[in-house]
């Protein structure tokens, strides 16, 4: 009887999380105007790679397939959520501080050790722009500048890191949630 309770609560919170999966995009396409760019996990196929950090990577449009490295959860506590991973968005800082240009990794979610206080980096809102704010602090999560291919010519990606949100221009700093069917 327990174990039956256990499937039917895993079978309950997968479908939960499947009606609230998104994307986060940007809202400017850049150079990409069909599927412009999404915050993305290093990942292909069967190589997923949660010791780099993340970047903005073409959206992955073509289907009807939601692309787990690009699936979020933005909770109601701030955090953002990788469900495939079981892993939360993190500005990598340091105690208790994140610095502009700071990159964004996959970490165990709202987890305290040594150099990571995962509650004071893994909070985020939308501000009045629809940039998204790091909890406590001026940073705003914020794709670079310059694209480069990646496997394929088809494909780009651009670095993502944290800048003052006053000083980042729009282009590279406003976001949506894009809902995945």
């Amino acid at each position: 009887m327990k174990y039956l309770l256990l499937l039917i609560t895993l079978i309950y919170s997968s479908f939960s999380f499947a009606e609230n999966i998104f994307y986060l995009s940007l809202k400017d396409k850049l150079d990409r105007p069909i599927d412009g760019y999404c915050l993305d996990v290093a990942e292909n196929g069967q190589y997923v790679r949660l010791d780099v950090p993340l970047n903005a990577h073409n959206c992955k449009l073509e289907s009807e397939h939601i692309y787990s490295d690009h699936s979020i959860v933005f909770k109601d506590n701030g955090t953002i959520y990788f469900p495939e991973f079981d892993k939360c968005l993190t500005v990598i800082g340091l105690n208790n501080y994140a610095l502009e240009y700071n990159s964004l990794m996959l970490k165990d979610c709202l987890v305290v050790e040594p150099f990571l206080n995962a509650k004071r980096f893994q909070l985020f809102k939308f501000n009045d722009k629809n940039q998204i704010q790091l909890y406590n602090s001026d940073l705003c999560i914020v794709a670079g500048n310059e694209s480069k291919e990646t496997y394929s010519t088809e494909h780009t990606w651009r670095s993502l890191y944290m800048q003052k949100c006053q000083k980042s221009e729009d282009k590279f700093s406003v976001w949506y949630l894009k809902k995945m069917k």
